[in-house]
């Protein structure tokens, strides 16, 4: 009986488990250089400097010189030597990466992506910089989508996308960072393949049935995706998986030099955003919302395991320059295809735009434009 469950499951997982090529060979690691003159100093007993006017005093966590972690999870000292992955999953890291490359091709065939060099350079800077100050036990690929959506993802297996509407949303590089540690983590504590896992043992009683009616569940509910042909199992996770990225994703920013604080003002603007004119959460937030109680949960987790520092990397000029340049090719871009739209016309507005067109309404120059005549027996 274990031989055919065995063999029954595996059949389930299809070929996006066994027939994808070799992964992706992993992009630069260099880290981000900020700019001196951009690096903010923050005391943590202290009011935030005026730069940051969006980030009130009274909003910034205060954090203890020395903090005693209860475990290697909750030590940042110990981020790289420690396991953060469920305890439960089918998948081996090969296999993992295997999968995420076949969906991560099926993202690019169904997405436009950003291909300028300096843009591109940049965020996976910033990104590979996030990742080797994180729990990661593979390489990742970060690439932009060319989207107004503020929103980003990471399949299983290291592939990254960043959508340019979340670079032009942040107003700092630390946010941008916050965002992009935060769906790290997901990869690092392998939600995807975890939640998969869960999902083939709930639906074991049904065997018999995929004996006879056989699907992977790389397919199942795969039209549900957000505009792409990945399935909801690696794009939405539980409250949990959340709540845990949530925690893992301020230790790596913070590990990596960035301010913690930076990750909750972004989530609270995005809040406000949706108090103002609801309805403006992205998609991809409104599975997992900035809620008052998960805002509230990060900083008293940025108190508790974070030890105070006297300085955090806020924003650099870099930061400035490349929005600045990604506007302005989003900005073309919608020029472009404003061009090419099919536009309606009257016939009078051509009539006038032709040579030797006249504004006089009795004119002959419109050979085509109907007259109103009395008919000859209609006289008296």
């Amino acid at each position: 009986m274990k031989s055919i469950l065995r063999h029954t499951l595996n059949f389930a997982l299809g070929s996006a488990l066994l027939a994808i090529p070799a992964f992706a060979v992993p992009q630069s690691q260099d880290a981000p250089q900020p700019d001196p003159s951009k690096t903010q100093t923050q005391q943590p007993a202290q009011q935030t400097p005026p730069q940051q006017t969006q980030q009130p005093a009274e909003q910034v966590v205060q954090q203890k010189d020395t903090v005693n972690p209860r475990s290697s999870k909750e030590d940042v000292e110990a981020i790289g030597d420690r396991k953060v992955s469920c305890k439960m999953n089918w998948f081996s890291i090969e296999k993992e990466m295997a999968l995420g490359k076949g969906l991560a091709q099926e993202v690019e065939r169904s997405s436009k992506l950003i291909d300028d060099p300096v843009v591109t350079e940049y965020v996976n800077r910033v990104g590979q910089n996030l990742v080797r100050n994180s729990d990661a036990k593979v390489p990742f690929t970060i690439k932009v989508i060319d989207s107004d959506e503020v929103n980003a993802f990471a399949l299983p297996g290291g592939f990254f996308y960043v959508n340019s509407g979340l670079i032009l949303r942040a107003q700092e590089e630390s946010e941008l960072a916050g965002v992009m540690a935060h769906e790290i983590s997901h990869v690092t504590a392998r939600h995807g393949t975890c939640q998969a896992t869960k999902g083939e043992l709930m639906q074991l009683a049904s065997i018999p049935a995929m004996i006879f009616i056989p699907y992977t569940w790389a397919g199942y509910a795969m039209y549900q995706g957000i505009n792409l042909a990945v399935p909801l199992t690696f794009l939405k996770f539980s409250r949990d998986a959340e709540r845990e990225a949530d925690f893992l994703g301020i230790q790596y920013m913070y590990k990596a030099g960035y301010d913690p604080n930076s990750y909750v003002t972004f989530f609270e603007r995005i809040q406000a955003d949706e108090k103002r004119r609801p309805g403006t959460i992205p998609k991809a937030f409104s599975t997992h919302p900035p809620t008052p109680e998960r805002i509230g949960n990060t900083q008293k987790e940025i108190a508790r395991i974070l030890p105070a520092r006297q300085e955090y990397i806020v924003t650099t000029s870099e930061f400035d320059t490349v929005k600045a340049r990604l506007r302005n090719i989003m900005f073309s871009r919608k020029a472009t295809e404003g061009k090419d739209k099919p536009t309606l016309k009257s016939k009078t507005e051509q009539s006038k735009k032709q040579p030797g067109s006249t504004t006089d309404p009795n004119g002959t120059s419109d050979d085509d434009r109907p007259t109103l005549k009395r008919r000859p027996d209609s006289q008296p």
